[in-house]
């Protein structure tokens, strides 16, 4: 009686584990395309990975699996670099860049998108032409400008020019706000309230998702900036350099040492990682709230 039993919860078992077998099996060939896309975009970042941890021999060699861990390759990294006064003008770049651009683009792109004014259209259409000029064009007037008012050699050139607004943020946060509905604005104004105070109070509290979507792109843009350090401030390496130019510099002089610098490459780009994993539920909401309407 036992034995009679005991079969059919092996039975049952076996069944189950069956069942869960052809279940994990039609998850991964419906999700086939996005594992390969994941894989494709993690091999290279735990490639990175390994191969800081190397010894100096070991990442001259074909292996990719370390033969002994070298966390002590991230010490080094500090201890051949300014790396931590590279991190402090960057972060004082993009976080001040990225509040001036929200400071001087929001207001510009409020007007566009809510005042009717001559003129309106055409100011749009410099908006979206001024998205398409390499910043490359303008590059010897703008620094003889800076190195006539003494600026040259700091970041400054970088970051004032941000209070004048930045095209591709007001157009995509225009873009935004003429979805919000007129009641709202129209129910402000019919309650004594001044275009600024709406905008304060209406519009920006409705606009956060955008206005996140903004600020990250303009913190990765202003964190990732190579060009413009490498013109106005490579000549000053400890009060001027940022993760950029000072990565870039690393990897020259430790060229040979590519645990060295897959290290520093690391850590370089960990807090931008980091900063988008927590943001990107508001980054995705943002840029998908963010339509196309004229």
């Amino acid at each position: 009686m036992t034995t009679l039993t005991a079969v059919p919860a092996q039975v049952r078992q076996v069944s189950a584990r069956r069942a869960r077998s052809r279940k994990t099996l039609y998850w991964i060939a419906t999700h086939s395309l996005a594992i390969a896309l994941a894989i494709i975009f993690v091999a290279p970042i735990v490639f990175v990975f390994l191969t800081a941890v190397m010894s100096d021999e070991q990442a001259l060699t074909s292996e990719l699996w370390p033969r002994t861990w070298n966390w002590d390759n991230f010490v080094t990294v500090f201890a051949k670099s300014p790396l931590l006064s590279w991190v402090w003008n960057t972060f004082f770049y993009a976080a001040l860049g990225t509040l001036f651009t929200l400071l001087s683009s929001v207001p510009v792109a409020y007007a566009l998108a809510r005042f009717r004014f001559r003129g309106r259209r055409l100011a749009f259409l410099l908006v979206i032409t001024m998205m398409m000029l390499p910043p490359q064009v303008i590059a010897v007037p703008i620094y003889t400008l800076w190195a006539r008012l003494d600026l040259t050699g700091t970041l400054w050139p970088l970051i004032l020019p941000m209070l004048f607004g930045d095209a591709f943020t007001i157009f995509l946060l225009r873009q935004f706000l003429v979805t919000i509905p007129r009641d709202y604005t129209d129910a402000a104004r019919v309650d004594g309230c001044s275009d600024f105070r709406t905008l304060i109070r209406v519009i920006l509290p409705m606009a956060r998702p955008a206005i996140a979507a903004v600020a990250l792109f303009q913190f990765f843009y202003c964190w990732n900036d190579y060009y413009g350090p490498l013109l106005y401030v490579q000549t000053a390496e400890e009060t001027g350099w940022t993760l950029s130019l000072g990565l870039a510099t690393f990897k020259a002089l430790h060229s040979v040492q590519w645990n060295l610098t897959m290290a520093a490459t690391l850590l370089v780009t960990a807090p931008v990682i980091i900063v988008f994993f927590f943001a990107q539920r508001v980054f995705i909401e943002g840029v998908t709230l963010t339509g196309v309407k004229g």
